[in-house]
């Protein structure tokens, strides 16, 4: 360890002891409220006792009694009790009314006080009230402020100094074991990130060439993707300081602790340089500025001002890269992502093919499986997924083989948490017969559309079976990653999702609210198709009204721009491509009528088709 290295040390420790000191600190102030309550209680029971007298209690018409008889001798009054003693030496108590007093007791029974032969005292006697009162409008209150304080501050250092400081987790040089061996696919990624490597271990091989080492480099993508893997992964192969904080770390309900933070943050990282720092979701720091929208306010807008000072304020000598990670990238402050500042934006899309095989390969090492399970007809069967999406599977898979008491994970245990995963848990729903053939039909018609339309991809599985909110589905995973779709294809798939729909109408002249989601993305994907992908009579023009990424656009609610009129055409348009999707879902349907009818059938006993006896099906009535 270097003397750089011992003096982080040495400042992590006092942080640690300081924030050891604070710990202590609460535990004594949780110690007084405690002791505080304990004296309450004592003095309250005390204070019931204090003054109190014992002996017989006999009513006030008996002390009256006595008083005109010149039988009292002696009368003390203490609090609400009065203790009489008589002539002949007995005693007893008397309860008065709490407002009256001994000389209001005498004049309204007109007796006078010389009528007590001995002595008349009167005590003070400390009430309830009197210890409670000041109690509850001046101690308890400050204990109360005093622990909201507390908890105000932050709670894992516990004190006022503490609010600045950087809540910044720190992995040292060597700690930090993950490298890009741990992280499958994303290879375009990888190769820039490897350069980020290569100028943290060499800097002088740069700056000989005049290169100038990149200030900040921001990964893009959907959420799952392995962003933050990745960053772990260059501090891992680089063997540098590691620091890694969350966006929403930054802020407080105190004014200036953001930007306090991030001061302290840069700080940390240029006396451990050459060092990383790791921001994850900085849009929630990194929003446009000056608009008021989007729960934007001044302390982040502070924050923001204070990282964009810091890494513009680093000289050519500093060797502190940050790394941030957002699936948000329009929604960050062009000062943010300008050359200067975020140099590189690295794009991690969803895993292909490939990356797929590899990371289900890691994620499969330490989990056992029967020897038949393919790699490859699973990858092909997670279109889509992310890598926290392919791992969530792997682990509902193990789940589901622990639930039956297996030792191995089968190939059913992968497609039944695959199923989990998209659709939903399976439940076993209380249908009629009538409904059961509604959804056999229902799904039958979305399956015969689809292998009957161009350019679809083939069945997989068809289900009556209830997941999730759906009471049945039509499986249809691409055979491959496609990257870009045509008209014609589109167009079968609104006739698809239309399938299910026609079908009840055909067999039952009958309308479901089952149709509900399938109508809604046909819906969707024909505003698509008109508004965006310029697949309509009204040409190639762009009506998106979310105005595509502009995000200011959509905080401002901004309507769309273009005229009524034109709204009126897309409309239109809309319902066209509905109209003869559905239709067209109609036609296939009647003329391939047997084969529905056979397919719900089956689907009627069995529950679940695989895609093998769904062709077979298609094939004998060929």
């Amino acid at each position: 360890m270097n003397k750089k290295e011992i003096n982080f040390e040495k400042r992590k420790k006092d942080m640690d002891l300081f924030s050891n000191k604070s710990s202590k600190k609460n535990a004594q102030g949780f110690n007084l409220f405690f002791w505080i309550i304990v004296v309450f209680l004592v003095v309250l029971v005390f204070s019931s006792e204090f003054g109190s007298v014992s002996g017989d209690s006999k009513p006030l018409n008996e002390f009256i009694k006595n008083l005109k008889e010149d039988k009292v001798s002696d009368v003390t009054v203490s609090g609400d009790d009065i203790s009489v003693k008589l002539t002949d030496n007995t005693s007893y108590i008397v309860k008065k009314e709490t407002n009256s007093t001994i000389d209001e007791i005498l004049s309204n029974n007109q007796i006078p006080v010389d009528k007590i032969k001995g002595k008349l005292l009167i005590e003070k006697k400390v009430g309830f009230e009197q210890i409670l009162s000041p109690l509850l409008t001046i101690i308890l209150p400050i204990v109360i402020i005093y622990f909201i304080f507390r908890q105000m501050k932050g709670g894992s250092s516990g004190d006022v100094f503490s609010f600045g400081k950087s809540r910044a987790k720190l992995f040292f040089k060597g700690s930090q074991k993950i490298t890009f061996d741990d992280v499958a696919g994303n290879n375009e990624a990888k190769v820039n990130l490897k350069e980020i490597v290569d100028f943290l271990k060499l800097p002088e091989k740069y700056r000989k060439l005049g290169a100038r080492i990149p200030k900040g480099v921001l990964l893009v993508g959907p959420s799952g993707v392995g962003k933050t893997l990745l960053a772990k992964a260059i501090a891992g192969e680089a063997g540098v300081p590691f620091f890694s904080v969350a966006g929403s770390e930054f802020m407080e309900m105190l004014v200036g602790v953001g930007s306090s933070r991030a001061r302290d943050l840069f700080k940390m990282a240029r006396e451990q340089q050459p060092s990383l720092i790791f921001i994850d979701e900085i849009d929630a720091i990194g929003r446009q500025r000056g608009m008021g929208i989007g729960g934007g306010h001044d302390e982040r807008e502070q924050t923001l001002n204070q990282i964009l000072i810091e890494m513009d304020g680093f000289d050519e000598r500093t060797e502190v890269i940050v790394l941030a990670a957002t699936n948000r990238p329009d929604m960050l402050d062009p000062a943010l992502v300008r050359p200067g500042r975020f140099d590189r934006k690295i794009s991690i899309p969803l895993p292909d093919l490939e990356d797929r095989k590899g990371i289900i390969q890691i994620h499969m090492k330490q989990k056992p499986f029967e020897g038949n399970v393919n790699i490859d007809d699973i990858a092909k069967k997670t279109v889509g997924f992310s890598g926290a999406d392919i791992e969530n599977m792997l682990n509902e898979s193990a789940i589901l083989a622990a639930r039956r008491d297996a030792k191995l994970i089968s190939e059913k245990d992968l497609d039944n948490a695959s199923l989990k995963v998209t659709m939903g848990e399976e439940r076993r729903t209380l249908q009629t017969d009538e409904e059961k053939k509604i959804t056999a039909y229902h799904e039958a018609g979305h399956a015969l559309v689809a292998a009957k339309c161009k350019d679809m991809d083939p069945v997989y599985r068809i289900s009556i079976i209830p997941r999730g909110g759906s009471l049945g589905h039509t499986s249809l995973p691409p055979e491959k990653d496609r990257y870009n779709e045509t008209k014609s294809r589109l167009l079968g798939l609104i006739s698809t999702m239309l399938g299910g729909r026609a079908a009840e109408e055909l067999i039952f002249n009958e309308q479901t609210i089952g149709a509900s989601s399938d109508i809604e993305r046909a819906t969707s994907l024909a505003r698509k198709m008109v508004t965006e992908f310029g697949m309509s009579s009204l040409g190639p023009i762009s009506f998106d009204a979310s105005h595509g990424s502009n995000f200011l656009a959509r905080e401002l609610g901004e309507g769309p721009h273009y005229s009524e009129e034109t709204a009126a055409k897309i409309d239109n348009e809309i319902k066209k491509i509905i109209d003869d999707a559905h239709n067209n879902a109609i036609k296939i349907l009647k003329e391939n009528k047997v084969i529905l009818d056979k397919v719900s059938e089956r689907l009627l006993e069995v529950e679940t088709i695989d895609s093998t006896e769904f062709y077979e099906i298609l094939k004998s009535e060929a």
